[in-house]
């Protein structure tokens, strides 16, 4: 990924075909180490394409990639210190009584209706 990442800098940066000596210097201004063999492979992978095209591609393929359920299990994996905020309230409702207005006659007002 690190090869990758620093291939995209290079783009980035204005290089629309950054050599492998491009690659290894921006790896090498951070430290990393800069491995030949994967710097080339990915080279020749890359070699008279256009960049934007090639993320447009992995895009599509990550698009069917399936990436859904399983939300209570993040919650569960949460270190002790840290609560997860709770969620939202949902708006309470007012609830519309309506008053019985019969009545029994007898003086009850409908308490046992």
């Amino acid at each position: 990924m690190k090869v990758i990442a620093a291939y995209l800098l290079a783009v980035l940066g204005g290089n629309n075909a950054p050599s492998a000596a491009d690659v290894k210097k921006i790896l090498g201004c951070v430290g990393a180490d800069a491995e030949d063999d994967r710097i080339e492979l990915l080279l020749s992978g890359v070699k008279g394409k256009d960049v934007s095209e090639l993320i447009a591609a992995g895009m599509e393929k990550l698009a069917t990639v399936p990436s859904g359920g399983g939300g209570g299990a993040v919650a569960a994996a949460a270190p002790a210190g840290d609560a997860a905020p709770e969620p939202a309230a949902p708006a309470k409702k007012e609830e519309k009584v309506e008053e019985n207005e019969e009545s029994d006659g007898e003086g009850m007002f409908g308490l046992f209706d």
